[in-house]
Order: structure tokens, then sequence, then C-alpha cells
């Protein structure tokens, strides 16, 4: 996503160049979104009834701290105005939608997966689950890595760490204010994360200007003793089509 936000800068400077005048998307209200209500984007989002497997609820790899504060956050949902976040396999599934003419691309990989969602066994990989709080614009990330994103040996790549913050910098973003694609993206790392352990990441949205999200996110311990990483990014704005009738 890192790269296909550069990809599309470039592509957006290359429009400007070939018309001889500065071009800008069309600005967008951040309290809309499709040209239609909030209630809209998130009944999308967040479909009441789906074939699609969501990978967020707990399973028998996660260790005792990660479904404590789950069941903790579970309870927030229902009267803190917290929402948990499906996790399905592609961002095709969650959105619906497709980027404006010119950026479209075509494939035929059937099979196409989130990175964070591309190790499928249990307590292996990625194991996690967003919540996002709508009338603050934040979300919690609770993040369980398993051992196939070793780095250091007993500890965390510090790459799986960087993705994991990007995906839920990304879905925040979209949420928040029509944040597509990652513009900047920078990291700290200030501490090594123990394989198989909690890592709770906050991450708030700043600002929106100038059809940009301006992000924060802070990875620690769950009693917020040991800092993981601080880390910043930038999302760019932007207005999705409605898929055309087959």
């Amino acid at each position: 996503m890192i790269r296909r936000g550069f990809q599309v800068a470039a592509r957006l400077g290359h429009h400007r160049g070939l018309l001889g005048a500065p071009r800008i998307l069309p600005r967008l209200n951040p309290a809309s979104a499709f040209g239609s209500s909030t209630d809209s984007m998130f009944s999308r989002f967040l479909p009441e009834k789906t074939d699609l497997k969501d990978d967020a609820p707990p399973n028998a790899s996660w260790c005792l701290d990660m479904l404590r504060l789950y069941q903790e956050f579970l309870e927030k949902t229902k009267s803190s105005g917290w929402i948990k976040l499906p996790s399905f396999k592609s961002n095709r599934d969650h959105i619906g939608l497709n980027l404006p003419s010119g950026l479209a691309v075509s494939s035929d990989k059937g099979d196409c997966r989130i990175f964070t969602r591309c190790i499928q066994v249990e307590g292996q990989g990625f194991e996690y689950v967003i919540f996002f709080q709508p009338s603050k614009k934040k979300s919690v990330c609770l993040f369980q890595p398993g051992p196939y994103l070793e780095g250091p040996p007993g500890f965390t790549h510090s790459g799986s760490l960087a993705a994991m913050m990007d995906e839920t910098f990304s879905k925040t973003a979209f949420l928040a204010g029509e944040g597509v694609f990652t513009l900047s993206f920078n990291i700290r790392f200030k501490n090594l994360i123990p394989m198989s352990s909690l890592v709770v990441m906050d991450i708030e949205v700043g600002k929106i200007e100038d059809q940009k999200l301006y992000m924060s996110c802070i990875a620690h311990s769950r009693d917020q003793q040991t800092v993981y990483t601080k880390s910043s990014g930038v999302f760019l704005q932007l207005r999705l089509e409605e898929e055309s009738p087959q």
C-alpha cells in the first residue's frame, strides 16, 4: 500500500504536467463518504450479513492478555461507541468499490489477500483485531506476532510490526475520512517485541487538511510500561467509484 501511494502521487503529478495547469482531486467532506452518508460507508465496511470469513475473532492461539483486553473492548462496543472491525482476506471485500478510472488495474489472480492475512495457520503469523471509535477518529489494534514473523531470535521482525501499523493506519484512515493510499510512513523502534506477546497500538487522526489525513501511532505493552515503537503516517483522501453492474 505504501508503494501504491507513491505511484498515485506520481501519476497525479504526471497529469498536472500534461494538462499544463494545476489539477487537484475533488475536495471531500470528511463527514461524508462516497457522496452519501457516513452510515452508508460503515454499512459497506461492516455488513450485517455476509458469507465472507472474518479472521478477527479469537482463536486458541491468543494469549491470555489478548483475550482479556479483547473482552474489555468488546464491552465498550455496547456503550462507548467503539466498533469491532471485521477482517476479511481482501480490501476488495471490505470496500466493494473501485479505484478512480486510470488508477484501477485488472488482475487474473482470484486469491488476493491483505498482506497481514497471508499466513493462514492460527497463531503462526499476524493475529490481530482492530477496534475503531468514529466520533474520536481513533483506533486500537491488539496484535500478537507469531513465530513466522521472527526477526532476532525470540523477537518479532521489525518489518512485520511496520506492516501491522500500516494496515491499522489504512483502516482508520478510510473510516475516518476516505483515506486510501499511504503517502508517507515514519517509524522509530524503541524496544524489541517478544514473540507471541501482546502489542497494543493506539492510533489517532491528528488532522485532515488538503485531502490528507495526518495520523500517529504508539505501540506498547498492555501495562503501557514498555513502548515498542512510535510512528506517524499521511494518507491521501480519494473518492472511490461504484462498481459497474454486470
